[in-house]
């Protein structure tokens, strides 16, 4: 029998410490022998990122083995968001970056780690990969009064007890990735790109002649991107570049000319903004087919095969799915689906039906639980405005006939990023209790080709905010929301976007910006180095741009919010500074506008600790009851000032 109770106060056993245990965050994942290693940052060991292993046939559930002890922690600050900080030998000898320190570690079976770089402050090293038997990485070194310095490095063992100089191989570049070397060793490929751009605006792949010293640029150019080149053969790359408009695979013999590898175009994305160092969205297979990511919105696993065609693998997996690794036809896959939670799997690309996860992937929640995103499209002022809708959803209860429930619309960070509608234990938090999410993929998302991307050059604070407005307000019209109780949610540049949205329109009534922007011209002068121009392209270059930035900031434009807004924010982050916060914070108290700012101790660009994620999700609870006018039950209540 259902119960019928007001939309907000739906009794759900879904609690907000659960949630930082049902959906693991892995960040790579390997083959070594019969076993497959992952890291994952552990919420309940305050973020730290460990090593793990099971062996391929495990049971799902069974308990890993802990490679990487505490308080060793895994975890690269190259570029700032890192990528690839460890990687292992097919010996199962453990090469990574100590989070603590930034310098490259060796571990050995029943062995302690020791280190394999020395200790210098201001150096970081990320990319790690083993290529043809050599330890490969990129590594950053902090300049007095510049950006930093990067090279392309070989991190070769100590013979006495100190710990040997790595060898420089390639440099020229503000930032470099993907080192590769060629199956005889004597030309490493590379991806490179300066300031002002971004890697998903345009880069360069270059093969370096590891004996002359001679470079040639492959690939790539001023408004191409090309991205994650792997040696297909003695003389040939294969790479993925958007110069079509969509990042497409191709290869080319060196000294060839470059040729598609599918027989067919497809409206899709094989590849991604470069967030984090050694993403994968293909993989050569020992046969000579490829394993490939394709993206419209939703992820799709494909298989090109040499003659051209191309297959699709049905799994469950739909949103943010990586391929971590290969072996045979076997692949370490990670990713969520639309009732699938994210995770590691263990796919076979020849028989799909056998795939199953082995971390995560499945919901301890039944299926009445989690609700099922709805993919939507809503008109915007520059186009369709592609979005996922998450309705109330819990299995014994439902709300009112006369009544539309509330909706917390959510804005992802980067801007450079995308939403795929995925099974997220976070947003079943909100909607076993009643009320809805709206994930939307404004203009600048990725996931949708270049042109979509790019609605966003130079009107950062415009587009996106009149995507997310247009996309709720769709939402009421179709009557699935309450046009008086709608929220905006975001973080980093999604908070940005919130806060803008707050300044500049009337839609939301309620506003929550974790670790967001409310200051344009701070963060250009305060932010971190591989955003540094990321601005330029999203408003405008300094100083000729100034005013805009002063314009758009929302903390010059306070006196045109008028609603509660909720702050969360790291106090050790190094992209958002806390002033920004702060400065926000006072503004809203010298208006007189309700508010609350709750600063986390040790936490940086997003929330990694069990008790942090546990505390965010009640406050935002307790938050959207008070402004919406119910009580969350079983919530602390979250002291608001004005």
């Amino acid at each position: 029998m259902t119960t019928i109770l007001p939309f907000g106060t739906w009794p759900s056993p879904i609690s907000a410490a659960e949630v930082t245990t049902s959906a693991p965050r892995i960040d790579g994942a390997r083959f070594v022998a019969d076993d497959a290693w992952w890291s994952e940052s552990l919420p309940a060991e305050r973020g730290r990122t460990a090593i793990l292993r099971l062996p391929r046939n495990a049971d799902h559930g069974a308990d890993a083995d802990v490679v990487l002890p505490a308080p060793w922690s895994a975890r690269s600050r190259v570029h700032e968001y890192g990528g690839g900080a460890w990687t292992v030998d097919d010996r199962g000898i453990l090469s990574f970056v100590e989070q603590s320190d930034q310098r490259v570690w060796r571990l050995e079976a029943d062995g302690e780690p020791r280190p394999l770089t020395a200790e210098a402050p201001g150096t970081q090293y990320g990319d790690l990969t083993w290529s043809n038997g050599r330890l490969l990485a990129v590594r950053e070194v902090a300049r007095e009064g510049h950006y930093p310095a990067r090279d392309i490095v070989e991190i070769v063992p100590a013979v006495g007890a100190a710990p040997s100089a790595p060898v420089p191989l390639a440099a020229g570049y503000d930032f470099l990735a993907y080192p590769r070397l060629s199956p005889d060793g004597d030309r490493l490929a590379y991806i490179g790109w300066n300031h002002p751009h971004m890697p998903w605006d345009a880069t360069q792949l270059v093969v370096l002649d590891t004996r002359s010293g001679e470079t040639s640029i492959v690939a790539g150019g001023s408004h191409e991107s090309v991205l994650q080149p792997e040696w297909t053969g003695p003389d040939e790359l294969t790479y993925t570049t958007d110069r079509s408009g969509r990042w497409t695979l191709e290869r080319r013999r060196l000294g060839g000319l470059a040729e598609p590898t599918a027989a067919e175009e497809s409206d899709t994305d094989t590849g991604g903004p470069l967030w984090n160092l050694g993403a994968r969205w293909f993989a050569p297979l020992e046969d000579g087919r490829l394993l490939a990511v394709r993206t419209h919105g939703r992820d799709e696993l494909v298989v090109e095969n040499t003659d051209g065609s191309v297959r699709a693998i049905p799994t469950p997996l739909s949103a943010q799915v990586l391929i971590r690794d290969v072996r045979g036809t076997q692949a370490l896959i990670t990713g969520a689906g639309a009732t699938t939670p994210s995770g590691l799997w263990l796919v076979d690309v020849d028989d799909p039906a056998s795939a199953r996860p082995l971390r995560g992937g499945v919901s301890s929640r039944s299926v009445g639980w989690l609700p099922e995103a709805v993919a939507m499209t809503f008109d915007g002022p520059g186009g369709a405005v592609h979005a996922f809708a998450y309705p109330p959803t819990n299995p014994g209860v439902d709300g009112p006939a006369d009544e539309r429930p509330p909706y917390i619309v959510t804005v992802h960070g980067g801007p450079t990023a995308h939403v795929a509608g995925e099974a997220s234990p976070a947003v079943a938090y909100f909607t076993s209790r009643g009320i809805g999410v709206l994930d939307v993929n404004y203009g600048g998302s990725s996931g949708y080709g270049r042109a979509y991307r790019e609605r966003l050059a130079g009107k950062w604070g415009i587009v996106d905010v009149q995507d997310v407005v247009a996309a709720a307000e769709g939402l009421v019209a179709v009557g699935m929301a309450d046009a008086a109780r709608l929220a905006i949610k975001g973080g980093s540049a999604g908070g940005w976007t919130v806060l803008s949205a707050l300044t500049t329109s009337k839609t939301f009534s309620a506003g929550i910006s974790r670790y967001g922007v409310a200051d344009l011209r701070a963060l250009a002068e305060d932010t971190h180095d591989f955003e540094a121009h990321y601005l330029d392209g999203l408003v405008g270059p300094l100083p000729e741009a100034e005013f805009v930035y002063e314009e758009r900031s929302p903390l010059r434009r306070i006196d045109n919010l008028s609603v509660p807004v909720l702050l969360l924010q790291g106090a050790d982050d190094p992209v958002v500074p806390p002033a920004q916060a702060y400065a926000m914070r006072d503004a809203l108290a010298a208006k007189g506008i309700s508010h609350a700012l709750v600063v986390y101790e040790g936490e940086s660009h997003g929330f990694r600790r069990a008790e942090t994620i546990q505390h965010a999700l009640e406050s935002e609870l307790s938050f959207v009851g008070q402004v919406f006018g119910f009580a969350a039950p079983g919530v602390p209540v979250l002291p608001l000032e004005s």
